[in-house]
């Protein structure tokens, strides 16, 4: 009976150990999924400050090339006859 008793004690023991490590492991896969949602949503935002600092980035070199600039000069012709052919396409469709 001696003999069964330590076996016993021994799972006692192991089985506590086991139950404590998995409630280490539990809060730190709940931390780090805290942790992988902050990161997503942080770069969420950059992602979006990025698109926005590109549109306004178009924005400048547009208005740099309509000041006069040389740099963006061929660009900025080349939107304005695409726009032209766009507009004119709509005046084609809406005479007919």
């Amino acid at each position: 009976m001696s003999e069964l008793s330590k076996i016993i004690d021994s799972l006692e023991v192991k089985f506590f150990k086991l139950s404590k490590k998995i409630e280490n492991l539990e809060h730190l896969n709940e931390s780090l999924s805290n942790e992988l949602k902050n990161l997503k949503q942080t770069t969420q935002q950059e992602n979006e400050h990025i698109t926005s600092l590109n549109n306004e980035l178009e924005s400048l070199k547009i208005t740099n090339s309509l000041l006069g600039s040389e740099e963006y000069k061929k660009e900025t012709k080349l939107k304005i006859n695409s726009l032209i052919r766009e507009i004119d396409y709509c005046i084609a469709q809406l005479s007919e």
